[in-house]
């Protein structure tokens, strides 16, 4: 038996269609919409509950959990915490000064202390994940290319890194990611009037634990960078999940933007 602790995003969809009639599973679900709620082994739960989500997860013989979607970041004020929530607390806002990544390391070795392991969020899904290459016809010019250098030099740099998985180099520029994350920036980048060239890099945080909450794109994610006037995508080989592939690289190619993973 395997818990499957799903935030938002449609990465969670894609295992679950995987899982669904091959796996015995049961599903946590920490959607808004309780998206999961019509599946029998699904249990709905706030995200300070840490001792029922702990007890469901013994209950049904789990040992191991997998990550996979988003979720937002909440006030720690208003979080409805039962006794082990009360308990852990303190731990996870220690650690939210330093980064997500750390306070999701938190959250995994608290569950290793419970006798539970976390498994890599592409376990059931390989092919979600891109390896080394350049995707589409269209490659990156000598202008693209100095605005890669410099978007990853800048995120190799930045403390921000810590916190973010994206940055947009534009014309001797770089756009970091807030802590709202991609979608937002690109949003924004809509009202630049300046749109054109740039190319989004998206790498895994530093000091990140690989099994959880890997950079996640898709056609959505191109369809904002061409909104914002941006040229294409960057990835880290092994370091992605890429959805919508196919609908993707289509698109891509269609609009003369470009997928490159190095």
């Amino acid at each position: 038996m395997i818990g499957l602790i799903f935030g938002e995003t449609d990465f969670p969809k894609y295992i679950y269609k995987k899982v669904k009639s091959k796996k015995k599973y049961i599903i946590i679900d920490l959607t808004k919409k309780k998206f999961f709620k019509k599946d029998k082994n699904s249990y709905s739960v706030s995200v300070g509950q840490f001792g029922k989500i702990i007890s469901i997860l013994k209950e049904n013989n789990c040992k191991k959990v997998l990550f996979a979607g988003k979720v937002s970041k909440p006030k720690f004020s208003k979080l409805k915490l039962d006794l082990k929530g009360v308990y852990y607390i303190s731990k996870i806002i220690k650690k939210s000064k330093i980064g997500d990544a750390a306070v999701l390391k938190t959250i995994i070795n608290i569950f290793k202390k419970e006798g539970i392991k976390t498994i890599n969020s592409t376990f059931f899904t390989p092919e979600l994940n891109f390896s080394r290459g350049n995707y589409t016809k269209y490659k990156p010019d000598n202008i693209d290319k100095r605005d890669i250098k410099n978007a990853i030099k800048f995120l190799n740099k930045s403390k921000a890194y810590n916190y973010i998985q994206a940055a947009v180099g534009r014309n001797n520029t770089v756009i970091l990611e807030k802590q709202k994350g991609t979608q937002d920036m690109l949003e924004n980048m809509k009202k630049n009037k300046n749109k054109k060239n740039g190319v989004l890099v998206k790498f895994p945080k530093k000091k990140q634990d690989k099994r959880v909450d890997l950079p996640t794109i898709g056609l959505h994610t191109l369809k904002q960078c061409k909104s914002a006037g941006l040229k294409g995508i960057v990835l880290k080989h092994k370091d992605n999940i890429f959805l919508n592939k196919i609908e993707a690289i289509k698109f891509a190619n269609k609009n003369k933007m470009f997928i490159l993973v190095k």
